[in-house]
């Protein structure tokens, strides 16, 4: 049985992403870790340096505790994972980083959708590093969502999110749900006639069982 550690920043992704963990690899064992004073401390600013401390400091815990492969479930936090990676023995993967490999490969104008401005910038420097200048970048907030979400509101978020992928299905090859919280919002599709929808959960964990498989 091998054990994945999730880093989370929020409570939403907690069950779904132990759940679909579990359904992609099969015999795993999910440890959690749940800081959910990393969003408002990277939201309010001048935190960066404590919250990077913090969160290697999780992965750390998770590599003593045995994990194969630690997740980072924020997009937020994606640069500090990278970070990690590099420190620690076992891998460490952002878990947006497949989805946007998968949209550079579909298509050059991509848009990205976020229910927290501190998600955006993460995801599009991302894909600039890997799909270089020939992308064609939008990015899209969808304002008072994440909030609704954390009122327990789900079903206003999700139509929300619905709202902003209609705007964006016009002048997008390609749809990016940026943050894991955003997944369920489309009730599985992931296509809007020819515009392909992305989210980074099930993509993110598939390549990490990938990679352990090929161990």
């Amino acid at each position: 049985m091998k054990k994945i550690g999730l880093i989370h920043t929020t409570p939403a992704t907690v069950a779904s992403l132990t759940d679909l963990v579990k359904e992609i690899i099969e015999d795993a064992e999910v440890i959690n870790i749940l800081d959910d004073s990393i969003l408002p401390d990277m939201k309010e600013g001048g935190h960066e340096e404590a919250v990077r401390s913090r969160w290697i400091c999780y992965a750390r815990i998770l590599e003593e505790q045995g994990a194969a492969a630690v997740l980072s479930a924020c997009s937020t936090v994606g640069a500090i994972a990278e970070e990690a990676d590099r420190i620690l023995q076992v891998p460490v993967y952002r878990i947006d980083e497949a989805m946007i490999d998968t949209a550079i490969r579909m298509g050059t104008r991509i848009s990205v959708l976020a229910t927290l401005p501190s998600t955006l910038t993460p995801t599009v420097d991302l894909l600039k590093r890997k799909g270089g200048k020939e992308l064609e970048i939008n990015v899209h907030l969808v304002e008072g969502a994440y909030d609704l979400l954390m009122a327990g509101d789900r079903k206003e978020h999700d139509r929300l999110i619905r709202g902003a992928v209609m705007q964006e299905a016009d002048r997008a090859q390609v749809i990016l749900l940026a943050q894991a919280s955003m997944a369920g919002a489309l009730d599985g599709a992931d296509a809007l006639g020819q515009v392909r929808i992305l989210t980074s959960p099930r993509l993110g964990i598939e390549k990490l069982k990938k990679d352990l498989t090929c161990q």
